[in-house]
């Protein structure tokens, strides 16, 4: 018998993610590994965070060190654009006329950073942060004293003016929202988000627009439709991310914000399946949706290794994602598009508070600020876990309870 080939086009936490899984899950036919970008997967996260702060090496974020394709027989094609999938003939082709065939494919081909066009996003200083090199080229210009803009402030803004504050750079923040974040995590939590980058030297213009990037060959400024002029060195737009999803969409695949998967991460294509980023799933919980946290590229790469392999269980993990900003951490379990009841245990003044999102009396998502991981403290440590219970469980949950601190959590996810 032919040995069996899988394909994985996106050497991203996802792709590199299923690749492992394979392998521990015992699979011993061939894995192709196939990635645009020319480094080992790694993770994105410390590219806003420690990494940008230069307090973390690039090898620290790797997935897997070198040696581990090698010993575990995966083969790594690297620096490599895959340009079409034939469904049909099941081949995939790649940029310089290499044709590669696979028994089933796997597409974590991610997203990419929007187009930015404002006038003046040419000039030099005007950075994007999406890949390792993007982030380097930023650390490059850092320096104490120096003047940051940054446009947008939801996770990717909020934490690189984090981190550029704490490297000695003035920022000012230009932000379309009333207050940061309010879309996904409502203006009450926006508010004291808004009130921490404040406290620590961020100029937050809200409800205001960047109109454009001057200065003669380098950024000098910036000029918003509000009419304020941000003298600077450097911007760092964080405006979201579109899906890559062109090489399934051409080679036949259902596309709407993300390639269509099901419960199972498989596409409309025979044998073909999609994790991470570039996905729309279909959740048993929350409906069909599209994440970009690195939360769900791992879990949903291990899922969808196990859907290769034959499995039947259907990816089924509540969301969750963490945000880390100065001493701050932010922790959300869940996912909530829309709510009609925002329930506080704890007060959000405080700063030290958990939030539930509601809708018809269901808890569909959580958040906790400084609430999680506390090892001086059991109860603390297991909140969010029982907040899990409680979406997963969807029962109806008397409010007051949910707001007590004295009730015990796990027991209202229990329908006690």
């Amino acid at each position: 018998m032919p040995r069996q080939r899988i394909v994985i086009i996106g050497a991203s936490v996802a792709g590199a993610t299923a690749a492992v899984t394979l392998r521990d899950e015992g699979f011993d036919g061939d894995i192709r590994l196939i990635g645009a970008e020319p480094q080992l997967p790694y993770n994105r996260p410390p590219l806003s965070k420690g990494y940008l702060r230069q307090q973390e090496s690039f090898e620290a974020q790797l997935v897997k060190p070198a040696g581990y394709y090698t010993e575990q027989s995966i083969e790594l094609t690297l620096g490599a654009r895959a340009t079409a999938i034939d469904a049909r003939q099941k081949l995939v082709e790649l940029e310089g006329g290499e044709r590669v065939g696979y028994d089933q494919l796997l597409v974590a081909t991610g997203g990419r950073n929007r187009t930015l066009s404002v006038p003046g996003a040419s000039l030099g200083g005007v950075f994007q942060l999406r890949t390792v090199e993007d982030c380097d080229r930023i650390r490059a210009v850092i320096r104490r004293g120096r003047r940051a803009v940054v446009m947008g402030f939801g996770f990717i803004g909020s934490e690189v003016s984090a981190s550029l504050r704490q490297l000695g750079v003035e920022v000012a923040a230009v932000e379309g929202s009333r207050v940061p974040l309010a879309r996904v995590l409502g203006e009450e939590v926006g508010q004291v988000l808004a009130s921490i980058h404040r406290e620590q030297g961020v100029e937050l213009l809200a409800e205001d627009s960047v109109e454009a990037f001057e200065g003669s060959g380098r950024v000098e400024r910036v000029r918003t439709r509000k009419g304020r002029v941000l003298e600077c060195d450097m911007v760092v737009a964080g405006i979201g991310i579109v899906p890559n999803t062109e090489l399934l969409a051409a080679a036949g695949a259902q596309v709407d914000n993300g390639v269509l998967v099901d419960a199972r991460c498989r596409t409309s294509l025979p044998d073909v399946f999609a994790a991470g980023d570039v996905t729309n799933h279909l959740h048993p919980i929350f409906g069909r949706l599209r994440v970009e946290h690195w939360n769900n590229g791992y879990q949903q790469g291990r899922a969808a290794a196990r859907s290769l392999l034959g499995g039947a269980q259907p990816y089924d993990y509540v969301h969750s994602f963490w945000s880390d900003q100065y001493e701050h951490s932010i922790e959300y379990v869940g996912f909530a598009a829309g709510w009609d009841r925002l329930v506080f245990r704890g007060r959000p003044e405080s700063r030290k508070f958990l939030g539930f999102y509601l809708k018809e009396g269901i808890v569909h998502a959580a958040v906790g600020l400084n609430r999680g991981g506390d090892p001086e403290d059991p109860k603390v440590d297991g909140e969010l876990k029982a907040a899990v219970h409680l979406i997963r469980n969807r029962l109806a949950v008397d409010p007051a309870k949910l707001g007590d601190e004295a009730v015990d959590l796990l027991v209202l996810a229990r329908g006690r």
